[in-house]
């Protein structure tokens, strides 16, 4: 099998996004869960750029041992000096030099003719290989370079001990088709290209970077620049998760090519680069987007409970996410939600569950996001409904900060009053221990949420609670101005629901 080298840039062209900035700690703790991942290259920074960024690429040098360490530089020797000392201490230091090389960027950006150009780099690589022996060179916005200017470029930088030749399709301009062609030209017309492995590095103006990237591959590219998340300058680089995901699933495409990456990781690093970086992953993103494996269509969520792989193509253990999941929506059948209230602990006869069902679509057109709660609510409520066989009558709290709380509390059933002291490790704690001397049940505490309902300083509380009871899981709801009475309130309210089984 031959291998393709994951070249990570997410601490460099990624990071280039706007907004997306991280200082030198953060840039640390994501190369080190990137080492974690598996990359073969950390493509560190961009040192020339700001004290910090070159702080930031020496400190990922000395911390990273298992990934090679790449400082990018432009063919400036300003820029390759800082590089080079950069990565000094790295165990596989390498420097990434580019320079442009289509028409429009040699008219408008540089004003040099090719000649030009090609001195400049061929000086650089000489320059760049006086401090590291590992030298990447990037023709940048080669898709739209003339092809022999591009050929000779190649060749050049070969011939003066460029190690790794990329191909950036910088303004994400080209597409599959025309990328497969480029790198066949590349290899058919570059005499020692052979001496070099050929790199890929596609932005994703078009929506084209995943699959530009991917048919490089199948062209002869052994080397694919890709960054988490596909964050980068504009609309992003190519996706690593979508890349290596590609060819562990499509293996009847890509069965020929193995990589380094342990994809179980995939989801925790997507995590951390959004959360450092406060780009939001889009629910829609592939692999590690919210819904990359939910399903709310009541057809497909029918299919998945039969065989998950009917929609499925990836099971989301091997990405590091725990399960899919069947929202529970307007398009959800009734296969998902009999299914999702046997999870929930509710074995219903056929009458029931077509109530609740139905109860179940009146919500979904009045509310958009339906959780567990709500359809606790729905069987609880409306199909067993329970009748108050307790009721509070008061309570009563002795509590500080240098006492032990006791609460008193009196229920009435049957037109009875029955009464129970108890300590707690807090108010509310008490009076639950005190309901539980009172009725028998020795239910767990499984879940304890308080909410505003109203606004002011009178504003009134509600808490909603679960039991746990065996195998049995039972909410209750209370409402008062009195956050404790409130507590109690839906305590007793979960009791009495236990008492109606």
């Amino acid at each position: 099998m031959e291998k393709i080298i994951i070249f990570d840039t997410t601490l460099r062209d990624g990071e280039q996004a706007p907004g997306a900035s991280m200082n030198s700690l953060q840039k640390m703790e994501v190369a080190t869960q990137l080492e974690r991942l598996g990359v073969d290259i950390i493509e560190a920074g961009f040192p020339v750029a700001s004290p910090d960024d070159f702080a930031a690429v020496s400190a990922i040098a000395r911390l990273i041992k298992k990934c090679g360490v790449c400082a990018l530089a432009r063919c400036i020797y300003k820029d390759i000096e800082h590089a080079g000392k950069s990565v000094k201490k790295a165990k596989h230091p390498r420097i990434h030099l580019f320079l442009a090389t289509s028409k429009i960027h040699l008219k408008y950006k540089f004003k040099k003719a090719e000649d030009e150009i090609a001195s400049i780099a061929r000086d650089s690589i000489k320059q760049a290989k006086k401090f590291c022996s590992d030298i990447e060179f990037s023709p940048e916005d080669a898709t739209r370079t003339e092809k022999d200017f591009l050929f000779r470029m190649v060749e050049m930088a070969i011939k003066e001990g460029a190690h790794t030749i990329n191909i950036p399709d910088t303004v994400g301009y080209s597409y599959p088709q025309e990328v497969y062609s480029l790198i066949t030209d590349i290899k058919n017309n570059v005499p020692n290209i052979n001496k070099a492995i050929i790199a890929i590095h596609c932005h994703n103006d078009l929506g084209l970077a995943t699959a530009n990237s991917l048919s490089a591959v199948l062209a002869g590219a052994r080397q694919v620049h890709c960054t988490i998340n596909g964050i980068g300058e504009r609309a992003g680089n190519a996706s690593l998760e979508e890349i290596v995901m590609a060819m562990k699933t499509r293996k009847d495409v890509f069965g020929n090519f193995c990589n380094s990456i342990h994809t179980k990781e995939i989801y925790r690093t997507s995590r951390l680069v959004s959360k450092l970086t406060n780009f939001v992953v889009p629910p829609n993103k592939a692999i590690v987007g919210k819904n990359a494996f939910a399903h709310e269509s009541g057809i497909h969520q029918d299919a998945i409970l039969k065989k998950r792989i009917t929609y499925e193509i990836m099971d989301p253990h091997d990405v590091g996410i725990a399960d899919s999941q069947l929202i529970l929506g307007k398009h959800s059948g009734r296969h998902a939600f009999g299914d999702r209230l046997k999870t929930l602990g509710f074995h219903l006869n056929e009458e029931q569950l077509n109530k609740a069902f139905g109860r179940f679509k009146d919500l979904c057109d009045k509310k958009k996001d339906i959780f567990d709660d709500d359809l606790r609510a729905i069987v609880e409520d409306e199909i067993r409904v329970a009748k108050p066989i307790w009721k509070l009558d008061s309570f009563e709290i002795n509590s500080g900060t240098k006492i032990k709380p006791v609460a008193q509390v009196i229920l009435v059933k049957g037109g009875k009053n029955v009464s129970a002291n108890s300590s707690g490790d807090g108010p509310v704690d008490a009076c639950f221990k005190a309901i539980d001397k009172i009725t028998g049940f020795k239910a767990k505490l499984d879940d304890f949420r308080l909410e505003a309902v109203t606004s002011g300083k009178d504003a009134l509380g509600q808490v909603s609670l679960r039991l746990k009871i065996n195998d049995s899981i039972i909410s209750g709801r209370g409402a008062s101005t009195d956050i404790i009475e409130a507590a109690v309130k839906a305590y007793i309210d979960a009791v009495n629901k236990l008492e109606n089984r």
